[in-house]
This record gives C-alpha cells, sequence and structure tokens, in this order.
C-alpha cells in the first residue's frame, strides 16, 4: 500500500506516464519541469510504493484476431471467503477473462473476457465457467461496439479536488 504523500511532481509524473509510458526519462523530466536524475528517482519511489504497477502495451485485440468480447455476470451459490477466493483464482487461470471484478449487489462477479470467435466463447461458457463449482448463475452481454477505454484515473479530476481542499 503507497505511504508515500504525492507532490504535484509526482502527480503530474504519474499522469505524464500514464498517458505514454514508453517516453524517455528526459522527456519526462522536461515535462515536469525537473532535471533527468531527480525524475528518475521520483520515478523509482512511485515504482516501489506501488503507485506504478506496471507498463503495458495497448494492442489492438480485433488486429490480433479476437473478435468476440463479452461481459459475463456470474452469481455464485455461497459468498464465503473462501468460496470468492477459489472462483478468483479460476478467474486469474482461465486466459480468456481478461478481468474480474467483484461487485455489490445482485451480481457477484462481472468479467470482460475476450475470444476469437463466439464458438470459443461458448465452449469456454459451457466447459469452464457453467461447470466451475459454486457458481449459481451466469448472463452474457455481448460488447457490439466500444465507445470509449480510458485506463487509469482521470488525473484532472484529482487535481480539481485537491486545489478545493487547499
Amino acid at each position: 500500500m503507497p505511504s508515500h504523500r504525492l507532490d504535484p511532481i509526482d502527480r503530474k509524473i504519474l499522469a505524464e506516464l500514464q498517458a505514454d509510458g514508453r517516453m524517455t526519462n528526459v522527456e519526462l523530466a522536461k515535462r515536469v519541469g525537473i532535471s533527468a536524475p531527480p525524475c528518475l528517482r521520483r520515478v523509482r519511489v512511485l515504482e516501489e510504493q506501488g503507485y506504478i504497477q506496471g507498463y503495458h502495451a495497448d494492442v489492438d485485440a480485433r488486429a490480433l484476431g479476437f473478435e468476440v468480447q463479452v461481459f459475463v455476470m456470474v452469481g455464485l451459490q455461497s459468498q464465503a471467503e473462501s468460496d470468492l477466493s477459489a472462483f478468483e483464482g479460476r478467474c486469474r487461470a482461465w486466459p480468456l477473462v481478461r478481468e474480474c471484478h467483484m461487485l455489490n449487489g445482485e451480481v457477484d462477479f462481472i468479467l470482460k473476457c475476450v475470444a476469437p470467435d463466439l464458438s470459443t466463447f461458448q465452449s469456454f461458457l459451457t466447459g469452464d465457467l457453467l461447470t466451475a463449482p459454486n457458481v449459481a448463475s451466469v448472463k452474457t452481454s455481448l460488447v457490439i461496439r466500444g465507445a470509449k477505454d480510458d485506463p487509469g484515473v482521470p488525473f484532472d479530476v484529482l487535481e480539481e479536488r485537491l486545489s478545493r481542499m487547499a
């Protein structure tokens, strides 16, 4: 859990890296208004403190042949912590499941799945998910198109909130 208190330069570093994680340290330092050595030290601390959890390429799933994206709502028979953890572990092991979130309300989990085609997704659904222990109900929604997919957090909202608190 992060223990380092973020200052405005740290937040600017995070915003810049969230927008473009491939920029050089020299470019990052220029954008945030400090020299390269302290910028690199700050990035290392942000990584060590867990504010930066990794660097990833934003790949085009469709270009790679993954034409199907499905959101799956899963209800479990038991919500005991051991059963919730067991289901989360299964989700981590299923390659088609790209995201898994436990929810509050009538659905226990929502999964974001990708597959090259409907028959592959159907095989996963009927062969893995529906037969998994403790699964009581499954509802699926096929994505027709995406309108927005912004990872991370809105730093402008954070900055506005912090300015009101000062």
